[in-house]
């Protein structure tokens, strides 16, 4: 295609905030620079500048100035941002303090709770005056086991506010899934809840909750949130920790206080999805994640105090973290708890017009489910606000970009996002300066030195190859909780080519500019000893109308590797001769002889993580009967056993 499917109008691009920058920059610096690319490339070589600039257009409070911008190590990871400086993250995120909503809360039922910016300050001081009577101070962990709802983010910013580091799963995680995360950081505080729903189900974890406490010696207080369970008691459990319910621990009201912390104490803890070991804590500092979201969220997506930002995510998922970081623009977010498909496919659209929501954040498959579903959004919806569509989780194919642009709004920014939780953040992003290229990832993000190396180490333009980072930036991790040497978080990224971060995607740089993310490293396949992204695959998949969803890997096959698809149809539909021989026939005139599967297998359910990811991995090592480890990380893991002995594998 040669031509974009969008391009933001002159009027648009200059009322964005990252114009708004680029002249500040400009100004400050004495610098004429003209446009996007030209301003890429100065924040990179000149990185120090460019942070410092950031600090300067949205007006961090150092509460102590750092002496320096960056000492930098002879080689990443080593280097340190902003040394001797202090601040707090939940100050930033309750600079607004009037009655514009800042969080409204909603749940599958319909329920829906709103609080404006003042009353959540209330909220999190008084939070915040009960943790510190529990003992919660600098360091300490407090953990949630919640749903995306609001008393989560109060738990947050409450925690933060005191210096404490926060970590969250979702409720949907199983015990040991929870187990091996919060048992590795031991917390002092959990807020848990007693109870969620999901497509109309009522689900019950008080049971679930107990199995967890037993593991988890070092917690001294629960704060047990009813949520969905209303007549949940503190008398369900048997554990040596004090037992509150959320409503009686504390009192809303006051002003919240701010404990000024290092720019690189322990913020969040993250984790790995733990599919292939026990999860990876993955710890990150305060000041790196509060100038990338504000630099991802302000300028990327252009988020402003005007606006209504909605991302449909678990608190177990990274994209929780970021959404919570749009209070620091002043924005109002939209939480929603429960299945985006209950009871039918528009009700994440029916939030679109409800609550006025201007950027609306989903994950690939979404898209992909809507359209299957033969959803047309623009013909239903109104969509009024709505000017920017968010996607991540797995490449966005180029037929849902289609789709977006022919039955959501042609007038929209649509930003497909990559990046994950080993940086909290976004490698490449959107912007709203640029056009939209089917299939392409708008742009690489400011400050972040992306490019794409073949095995050799070497850069490469319009071939794939390994995605990298190859100067150091604020969000990189501080390191992975209990590895005092650095050897586990060394390991990670910087083995494949050492002392720069690989970030394990399967990339490609576009002419635009832009990158096209081919799937993950771990998950390409080698027939004949070439190298296929799985998501090439998939995007051809997607065309076939019956065809809801698919999986690919590699099979090891007479000392070689052979293409293996899996597939999960239509009701009613079944796997012909003449229906395999259309998928291959989409996949090989598509794409090349290589790709095309040598078996196609008709499947009831593909395993993905509980973030929504397909786990290829956990499949690969099912069908050559290798152990799967922590299937708890899975949201169905009953679906593994449907891979296991296909006798269709054994010829």
């Amino acid at each position: 295609m040669n031509q974009p499917l969008w391009t933001p109008s002159p009027a648009r691009i200059a009322a964005t905030r990252m114009n708004a920058f680029r002249r500040f920059v400009n100004q400050r610096q004495g610098l004429q620079l003209a446009d996007y690319p030209a301003l890429h490339a100065w924040s990179v070589a000149q990185r120090e500048a460019f942070w410092q600039a950031i600090v300067g257009f949205f007006e961090i409070r150092f509460s102590q100035a750092p002496r320096s911008v960056l000492e930098e190590g002879a080689a990443m990871p080593s280097a340190h941002w902003f040394p001797d400086a202090t601040l707090n993250f939940a100050e930033h995120l309750l600079r607004r303090r009037d009655d514009h909503p800042a969080l409204v809360a909603i749940g599958e039922d319909g329920s829906r709770e709103q609080l404006s910016y003042a009353e959540l300050a209330a909220h999190v001081a008084g939070l915040q005056r009960s943790l510190q009577g529990a003992g919660v101070g600098l360091g300490d962990r407090v953990a949630a086991f919640m749903p995306n709802t609001w008393q989560t983010v109060v738990g947050m910013l409450a925690a933060s506010s005191l210096g404490a580091t926060w970590s969250s799963c979702s409720p949907d995680f199983g015990t040991q899934g929870v187990i091996d995360r919060f048992g590795q950081i031991e917390p002092k505080v959990l807020i848990a809840t007693a109870g969620h729903r999901y497509a109309g189900q009522n689900l019950e974890v008080t049971g679930k909750l107990g199995e967890i406490l037993e593991r988890l010696p070092s917690l001294q207080q629960l704060i047990l949130v009813p949520y969905s369970n209303p007549n949940a008691s503190t008398d369900t459990f048997q554990t040596a920790a004090k037992v509150s319910l959320w409503q009686d621990f504390y009192q809303p009201g006051g002003e919240p206080q701010f404990t000024q912390v290092a720019f690189d104490h322990p913020l969040y803890i993250l984790y790995s999805s733990g599919t292939t070991g026990v999860p990876k804590c993955i710890v990150h500092g305060t000041g790196g994640v509060l100038l990338q979201h504000l630099k991802e969220l302000g300028l990327h997506t252009d988020l402003t105090a005007d606006d209504c930002l909605f991302y449909y995510t678990t608190c177990g998922w990274m994209m929780w973290n970021w959404l919570v970081s749009g209070l620091a623009l002043g924005g109002s977010l939209v939480l929603f708890d429960g299945s985006p498909f209950h009871p039918g496919p528009e009700r994440l659209l029916d939030l679109i017009d409800s609550e006025a929501i201007s950027i609306f954040g989903t994950s690939a498959k979404y898209l992909a489910a809507l359209q299957k579903a033969g959803a047309r959004p623009g013909s239903s919806h109104r969509l009024e606000r709505l000017k920017t569509i968010l996607s991540t989780g797995s490449p966005l194919s180029h037929e849902s970009f289609d789709y977006v642009y022919r039955e959501i709004k042609s007038d929209i920014c649509l930003s497909s996002i990559s990046g994950g939780t080993d940086i909290v953040s976004c490698f490449a992003l959107g912007n709203p300066l640029l056009p939209v290229w089917r299939g392409e990832l708008q742009c690489k993000g400011l400050g972040m030195d992306v490019q794409v190396w073949n095995d050799a180490g070497k850069r490469v333009f319009g071939e794939k190859g390994e995605l990298v980072c190859t100067r150091h930036f604020p969000s990189m991790p501080v390191g992975f909780w209990n590895d005092p040497q650095g050897e586990k978080f060394k390991a990670a990224y910087f083995e494949t080519f050492p002392g720069v971060w690989a970030h394990g995607d399967y990339a490609e740089e576009t002419a635009h500019g832009g990158l096209v993310i081919h799937g993950r490293s771990d998950a390409v396949l080698n027939p004949g000893g070439v190298r296929i992204g799985t998501a090439e695959i998939y995007r051809q998949v997607e065309k076939v109308e019956e065809v809801l969803e698919s999986i690919a890997i590699g099979q090891e096959w007479n000392n070689d590797v052979r293409v293996v698809l899996f597939v999960r149809l239509r009701e009613g539909v079944g796997l012909t001769d003449e229906l395999q021989a259309r998928i291959c026939q989409v996949i090989g005139s598509n794409t090349s002889a290589r790709h095309v599967p040598a078996k196609i297998i008709a499947v009831a359910d593909i395993p993905r993580t509980i973030s929504g990811k397909i786990v290829e991995l956990a499949v690969r090592n099912v069908v050559h009967g290798r152990p799967v480890k922590n299937t708890d990380a899975l949201a169905n893991p009953q679906a593994l056993a449907l891979f296991r002995d296909l006798p269709e594998l054994q010829r």
